[in-house]
């Protein structure tokens, strides 16, 4: 095969591909001749390139738009029904899992609940196992017609390579994982064929690639995504880092002998904020949610007693908690401006956009008062755009990056292995 520069003529047509795909995919419709010097390409790769495209039924026509004293020009569009994906957040307190189509709407969902001791590792398995089975039957999917499966998930995500090696490994010290294989345990169900690929990832990396592709981050150079959940972290996108990197902001150290953190340590940023802090210490301060509440309800029940919002005065141990709350997630906020001087922080999550514009105002209140001049006076600091179902849509990203970067080509299936012959199996039963 012809080489040019260390890269093969396969290698180039896949590049092509993966850039005509790529505008398509973020840009919207568009017309071959606009296609040319969006990429890069000449017009005459950009020809053959549409034409394998439409042949693969990645591509189709869409209308036409009028030019400047010419023929109209037909447009071109990402087929939705030429992929299907799979994303999956493994949260605090339930799995969900949703199917979407190439351009991410949505097909089915389902969703599995985490009891207190949820995290064990093969209840884990078996509820995203379940769910995705689930969406699957519900949408009349094969499995083997995905492009992959994206999984979000609290904790330090170590990649490992190899065939036969463990894959994606867990590290999550707040809820009890060291050093879990989860890719290994999630295809030893055997629910996939072979080629569908499994990609998982730190939950605040997925929502943050989410924002940045189709939130608040799109356009920004530089950002910082906050997930405000059960707990809390953060995904950090620079220059150097395009598709981001996730950091245990959760454990930032506030206050020196402070709260005892989940993880073990005292006076962590998690120990303060985050849905499952901002409770505790609304219970210990006097505050009473209804018997058996889970989070969502028992942080509802919260924010009604802080602002009423029917003339009633609001109580003030609530409104207590809320107001020393917005001051601790300042504080961790105004470090990840000064550490990271970014144009936008975003903050998502369930419970950061259940707590909603006005505790956010106030976020951003001590964030700026107390960072750096120069970078608290060129940042933005906003709700994130894409909801509560961010982290899902993030995790299906996952699979969808790699398939446009692939330029639209799907993985081989692996062939089955030949039976050995038999004087190997002769041998192996002497040896046995």
């Amino acid at each position: 095969m012809a080489v040019r520069g260390g890269r093969t003529v396969r290698d180039l047509r896949r590049e092509s591909r993966a850039a005509v795909l790529q505008r398509l995919y973020f840009d919207g419709p568009t017309s071959r001749q606009a296609l040319g010097p969006a990429t890069g390409l000449s017009s005459g790769s950009i020809s053959t390139v549409v034409a394998e495209l439409i042949a693969d039924g990645l591509l189709e026509e869409a209308g036409s738009v009028g030019s400047d004293g010419g023929r109209p020009r037909t447009l071109l569009r990402v087929v939705p029904g030429s992929g299907q994906l799979i994303g999956v957040d493994v949260g605090e307190t339930r799995v969900r899992v949703e199917l979407f189509d190439l351009t991410l709407v949505e097909l089915a969902r389902a969703e599995r609940p985490l009891t207190t001791d949820g995290y064990d590792v093969d209840l884990v398995v078996e509820q995203v196992r379940d769910g995705v089975a689930e969406v699957l039957r519900t949408a009349r999917t094969a499995p083997g017609d995905l492009l992959g499966v994206g999984v979000g998930v609290p904790g330090i995500v170590e990649h490992t390579g190899g065939p036969g090696g463990p894959g994606a490994v867990v590290h999550g010290q707040t809820v009890g994982w060291d050093g879990v294989p989860l890719e290994r345990l999630l295809r030893a169900t055997g629910q996939l064929p072979e080629q569908v690929p499994y990609f998982i990832d730190n939950g605040a990396k997925t929502l943050g690639q989410a924002e940045m592709w189709f939130g608040g981050g799109r356009g920004a150079r530089s950002a910082v995504v906050v997930l405000f959940g059960s707990g809390v972290g953060a995904c950090v996108v620079t220059a150097e880092v395009e598709h981001g990197r996730a950091v245990e902001w959760g454990h930032l150290t506030v206050r020196v002998r402070g709260r005892r953190c989940r993880c073990g340590a005292r006076g962590c940023l998690e120990a303060y904020a985050g849905a499952e802090a901002l409770l505790a210490r609304w219970r210990e301060a006097g505050g009473r949610p209804s018997a058996g509440a889970d989070e969502e309800t028992a942080l509802t029940e919260l924010l009604a007693a802080a602002r009423p919002g029917d003339g009633r005065e609001p109580d003030p141990v609530a409104a207590g908690v809320l107001a020393e709350t917005a001051e601790f997630l300042g504080a961790g906020l105004s470090d990840l401006i000064n550490l990271f001087q970014p144009e936008r922080v975003l903050v998502g999550g369930w419970a950061g956009l259940q707590l909603g514009p006005d505790f956010l105002d106030r976020v951003r209140g001590h964030a700026l008062a107390t960072a750096l001049a120069h970078p608290a006076g060129r940042v933005r600091v906003e709700l994130g755009r894409l909801g509560p179902d961010a982290v899902t849509v993030g995790a299906a990203t996952l699979p969808l990056a790699a398939f446009l970067t692939r330029g639209g080509r799907r993985l081989p299936a692996t062939p089955p292995r030949p039976p050995s012959p038999a004087w190997r199996t002769a041998l192996d039963g002497r040896l046995a």
